[in-house]
């Protein structure tokens, strides 16, 4: 497992600020395809660490860059904090050489926040996922002040923007504010608006854009994103490595077809029931997806047909 070192200090003052840079010529751990790892439960909706491993091990032989556990998709709000801890050590420990960790530390508090990511670190993760406070609708001065507090455990941080969800909006001039004093490597974009892309570039120069929902990937690999955290790779990890590969790399006429056909479930990944939806296109392919945790419930029944169908037709068409 790769790690960065933690730096010494930042512009927030000698405690605070992310871990260094790669060193010349290595590619930053948080780049290329980190799929948000959906979590196996037992019968009895105990994780099953066993499992899990196995499926971090999957994901590497396809391709796959990393994993970001104790993401929404791992459904880290039901899970207790020995559960939570578990989970990291668990990607940890399954992962192979140069695969790396990007674990989830979102919390109601940026104490607790910045504790997960200092048990990240601990655990041995590379970089970690942040989302605003999303306790009540934060400011802007309550948002820079959380990305200090968990800057100071000292692995490179990459914002997770998700207004939907959050109710906290990190605009463009908002990320260049936390970019510039060395708070953020990066941002996960999940507004669906593709045009963000170019208006981030502009202001917040050098900040990482990754790929935050799977059906704007194509659109955001063209404007020059470097890495996309995903959903769908947990089912077809192969064909959304290769097509994540084609649509950065500026293939468009290649990536096109495959995006296509592949787009009727890639949609699923930004709705509301996108972790039922993956976990069933899983259990259809041959890998554990299984139940989730209360308070998820079942798909209705017409939903769980349409993806079904959805699911059944990539299988056809010889996705892996």
């Amino acid at each position: 497992m790769t790690t960065t070192a933690p730096s010494a200090g930042s512009a927030a003052g000698p405690a605070a600020g992310p871990a260094a840079g790669p060193a010349a010529g290595q590619r930053p751990a948080w780049h290329g395809v980190h799929v948000a790892t959906a979590l196996p439960f037992g019968d009895d909706l105990s994780v099953d660490y066993d499992g899990y491993a196995e499926h971090v091990r999957f994901l590497a032989a396809g391709g796959c860059d990393g994993v970001c556990p104790n993401g929404s998709l791992g459904e880290y709000q039901t899970l207790t904090d020995e559960e939570r801890a578990r989970v990291v050590r668990t990607a940890v420990e399954a992962a192979p050489d140069g695969f790396h960790v990007m674990p989830g530390v979102a919390a109601y508090g940026a104490a607790q926040s910045r504790r997960w990511a200092e048990q990240a670190a601990e655990a041995g993760a590379s970089s970690v996922l942040l989302l605003p406070p999303n306790a009540y609708r934060a400011d802007r001065a309550a948002v820079v002040g959380h990305y200090r507090e968990v800057a100071k455990a000292g692995l490179p941080v990459v914002a997770y923007n998700n207004p939907i969800d959050t109710k906290v909006d990190l605009t463009p001039d908002l990320l260049a504010e936390l970019h510039q004093e060395g708070l953020i490597v990066g941002v996960k974009e999940f507004t669906g608006d593709v045009r963000r892309a170019y208006e981030i570039a502009e202001r917040a120069p050098g900040l990482d854009l990754l790929i935050g929902s799977d059906d704007v990937l194509l659109e955001l690999g063209i404007a020059g994103a470097v890495g996309w955290i995903a959903g769908y790779p947990n089912m077809i990890p192969q064909a959304t490595v290769e097509l994540y590969r084609l649509a950065t790399t500026g293939e468009v006429a290649k990536a096109l077809p495959i995006y296509r056909d592949l787009h009727p479930l890639l949609r699923w990944d930004s709705k509301t029931e996108f972790v039922q939806s993956i976990k069933l296109s899983m259990d259809l392919a041959g890998r554990k997806g299984g139940a989730c945790r209360p308070p998820r419930t079942a798909l209705s029944p017409g939903q769980a047909a349409e993806i079904t169908r959805a699911t059944q037709d990539v299988l056809a068409k010889g996705y892996l």
